[in-house]
């Protein structure tokens, strides 16, 4: 049973604001896609069974763009996005970005990264 306060990663505001993205068309799935991306990156989610390489590929992304990198307890972001085989989401709307800034910050699944080893 949920206790009072005890979040429900499915059900929370993070799933619902990567909808949000999902809909206006402000993310991009995978790793390749965020290597693609030319501009307007400004938050990078990553599951943390990501393989070293796409890892090392993820952090030249976040160099690129300084923007904040979360990694999310291994199968969570695909239950968040309702798509299990994702691994890594780029977010491309600054409002949307904060958003989940603050929520990421707030729970314990998800851990900023801050340089070194995953």
């Amino acid at each position: 049973m949920k206790k009072s306060g005890e979040r429900t990663l499915g059900k929370s505001k993070i799933s619902s604001y990567l909808g949000f993205c999902i809909r206006s068309g402000k993310i991009a799935f995978g790793v390749d896609n965020a290597e693609k991306e030319k501009k307007d990156v400004y938050l990078l989610l990553v599951d943390e069974n990501l393989g070293r390489s796409s890892f090392n590929t993820i952090k030249r992304v976040q160099e690129k763009f300084l923007c904040p990198t979360y990694i999310v307890e291994a199968g969570e972001l695909g239950k968040l996005l309702y798509r299990e085989s994702v691994k890594a989401v780029t977010i491309k709307d600054k409002n949307l970005a904060g958003a989940l800034i603050k929520e990421c910050g707030e729970n314990p699944q998800f851990k900023l990264y801050s340089g070194g080893n995953n």
